[in-house]
């Protein structure tokens, strides 16, 4: 058998000599910045790979632990410098909790925390709330709407806070959300939320906060979550409207119950109303909370006088409250006072229960 010759093996005529050509200068240099660029791209790659999976392994938690703890910091001396980079790039972490413990400092961001990204939890690490401040100066009308003004906007399942600031700085003239809450099971302990008109959205699902600070002026807490505050401060720094919630039908589960609360206000500040309803069944009930003197005797106001006739479809509901603001001689006739046995189901642990038992009273986010 004749071997081929090596020219035929390219396709070439038996009798065509190989050639070979080398490549010129102009050729070399052209393949060496071509190598570079890969050379300087691979190890890129590879640095941001190693950055990842050292702080993994730094902070990842035992298998048995169900948590993976990250670390934010502005001087890049944590695994991110931005709480947002925490939230989109942290390891994925099964059915645990991402704890995203941040140090002091302002954090001037708007986060997004997706549905795909449930049981986050921010910690502060600073000595109080007023040490971690996430903040963003955001009206409605330069969002382009309310629901687009918020600072932090959370749609993740069991969310909770500890020891954070959440701000929303516009001021008086527009809705400007501070915190949006779409999480069922939700927990804020020992945090403060400022604003003035809308600051807190407590938009859907199942919320507790506890010993927390709510500032605002105009329907600063508003939305149709089924929420409980708890042992909270609530300060107007304007006169207006508390709450503002959202209940559409008369049955439904949903409504704001402050439990051993304090009602608070800046110096000079009067003409402050418990709530007016946003839509017409809205429920709300204060439980053992002590009023100021800046509440309207009245308590309640209609949501637009002459408009809307929604205080007679609401639930506006009082027990055993105290202080000036308290009063009970001059309030809105539509008001339920509450015996003992009618206040019993608005406790948190019952009010918050269904429909798998969860209860967030015994339990803290802090770690």
């Amino acid at each position: 058998m004749t071997r081929p010759s090596p020219s035929a093996s390219f396709g070439l005529p038996s009798d065509t000599p190989l050639q070979l050509r080398l490549p010129t200068g102009k050729s070399i240099r052209k393949l060496l910045r071509q190598l570079l660029l890969l050379l300087t791209a691979a190890a890129a790659c590879l640095t941001m790979s190693a950055v990842s999976a050292v702080g993994a392994q730094q902070l990842a938690p035992q298998p048995s632990a169900g948590v993976l703890r990250v670390t934010v910091s502005p001087d890049g001396r944590g695994d991110f410098q931005t709480i947002q980079q925490a939230i989109d790039h942290a390891p994925a972490y099964g059915e645990g909790r991402l704890v995203i413990a941040i140090q002091s400092g302002v954090y001037r961001e708007r986060l997004v925390v997706p549905q795909d990204r449930p049981r986050v939890t921010f910690l502060g690490l600073g000595n109080d709330p007023a040490a971690t401040v996430i903040t963003y100066n955001m009206s409605a009308a330069a969002a382009g709407g309310t629901f687009l003004s918020s600072t932090v906007d959370v749609e993740g399942a069991a969310f909770e806070a500890d020891n954070i600031t959440f701000e929303n700085s516009y001021g008086a003239g527009s809705q400007a959300v501070a915190l949006m809450l779409h999480s069922d099971r939700a927990v804020l302990r020992h945090c403060r939320l400022l604003g003035w008109q809308d600051t807190l959205y407590a938009a859907t699902g199942r919320q507790y906060y506890e010993d927390c600070y709510i500032e605002g002026a105009i329907d600063f807490i508003f939305g149709n979550a089924r929420a409980v505050f708890r042992d909270c401060e609530i300060r107007s720094a304007g006169s207006g409207y508390i709450t503002a919630q959202s209940r559409t039908t008369a049955d439904g589960p949903y409504g704001f119950i402050f439990d051993h609360c304090k009602l608070t206000a800046r110096e000079g500040v009067f003409k402050v109303y418990l709530g007016r309803p946003w839509r017409p069944y809205a429920r709300v009930v204060f439980l053992r909370t002590e009023m100021g003197a800046h509440i309207d005797p009245a308590g309640w106001h209609e949501w637009h006088p002459g408009e809307t006739h929604s205080l007679e479809t609401s639930y506006y509901a009082e027990f055993d409250s105290s202080g000036p603001g308290a009063s009970r001689s001059q309030r809105d006739p539509h008001t339920h006072f509450l015996s003992e046995r009618e206040a019993k189901p608005f406790q948190a642990k019952l009010f918050l229960a269904d429909p798998d038992g969860w209860d967030p009273t015994g339990h803290s986010p802090r770690r």
